[in-house]
């Protein structure tokens, strides 16, 4: 493919003419702040967060849907870029719930890092937003009030086309995320497979079995391989000191990757006795805690490895 030279923030580099900014950037370890951006998703620059300025042009560009071009030379850091930026994530702020102190996702939180590397703090107001939290999905923790519309939940959910779960409702001033048209997680059709957990850069959608129970920078992380299917999905396991604390579902690849099972045999196989949460199982439209043998289906095995012992 053809290559085309780009100057972004003074230096120089040659990458494919496929490449969009944001791309770029990364190869230099240039990182331009993104929020509805997300490499393995539908680009959408809906969140803007990410614009920067190109020589030439009058207006400031998106980083993550504008394609290089031979010649071009772009400022990511400029005066006009990080006014933007503020104003954009002041915005966000103002509608949002002050509670960073206690917040699960405190500490890997892109808004909350954003906010802090630009400087931009809580108007008088945000402390008076009403939590919105749906926990009717063990799986899935909601907080609506924390949703910043980037939409990365949509793209994720509406991969697996016969799932397509979430989507965007209403208009303006009221447009949210909603499940099934506007059904509970736990009442939807969700399969709590977590791929939207996986993307989601605030607070707005957890793992509500993990909630509580740690803070990001109490656990060591490692990355495994699920080995239940030829898919091999991405998992982090938590560790606090000589403990596994929990696994967590990492952001899918190709294929159909990411599911309830794939987790839960994880947990089984990797976390330490002590600290195994409740697990559930879906009776008619609520969640009920069961049995791990009924909550991966072992039953039929357990049978079988029976009668062969008995023989």
């Amino acid at each position: 493919m053809k290559k085309v030279n780009v100057v972004i923030d003074g230096r120089s580099i040659s990458v494919p003419e496929s490449h969009t900014i944001i791309m770029a950037a990364k190869e230099l370890g240039i990182e331009i702040p993104a929020l509805c951006y997300e490499p393995s998703l539908e680009i959408v620059a809906s969140c803007r967060i990410c614009v920067v300025e190109i020589e030439g042009s009058r207006k400031l560009e998106t980083a993550c849907s504008t394609k290089v071009w031979d010649g071009m030379n772009v400022q990511t850091k400029s005066e006009r870029v990080i006014k933007e930026r503020r104003q954009i994530l002041q915005l966000l702020l103002d509608n949002h719930p002050n509670d960073c102190l206690t917040c699960q996702k405190a500490g890997e939180c892109l808004l909350q890092k954003y906010a802090y590397e630009y400087d931009v703090k809580f108007g008088d107001e945000s402390s008076e937003i009403d939590l919105k939290v749906d926990k009717s999905n063990p799986y899935v923790y909601r907080d609506e009030s924390k949703c910043i519309l980037c939409g990365r939940c949509v793209r994720i959910c509406a991969q697996i086309p016969e799932r397509s779960v979430l989507c965007f409702a209403n208009r303006g001033t009221e447009m949210k995320i909603a499940a099934d048209y506007d059904k509970t997680m736990g009442s939807s059709s969700c399969v709590a497979c977590q791929r939207c957990v996986s993307v989601c850069p605030v607070g707005a959608l957890m793992d509500g079995r993990l909630m509580g129970r740690h803070r990001s920078w109490e656990c060591e992380k490692e990355h495994i391989k699920c080995t239940v299917c030829q898919y091999g999905c991405d998992f982090e396991l938590l560790k606090k000191g000589s403990k596994i604390v929990g696994v967590r579902s990492m952001a899918p690849g190709g294929g159909r990757p990411l599911c309830l099972k794939g987790r839960l045999t994880n947990e089984l196989n990797y976390v330490d006795m002590s600290e195994l949460a409740p697990v559930y199982m879906k009776k008619g439209e609520e969640y009920v805690q069961t049995s791990w043998v009924e909550a991966l289906a072992l039953h039929r095995l357990i049978n079988r490895i029976e009668k062969l012992e008995e023989r």
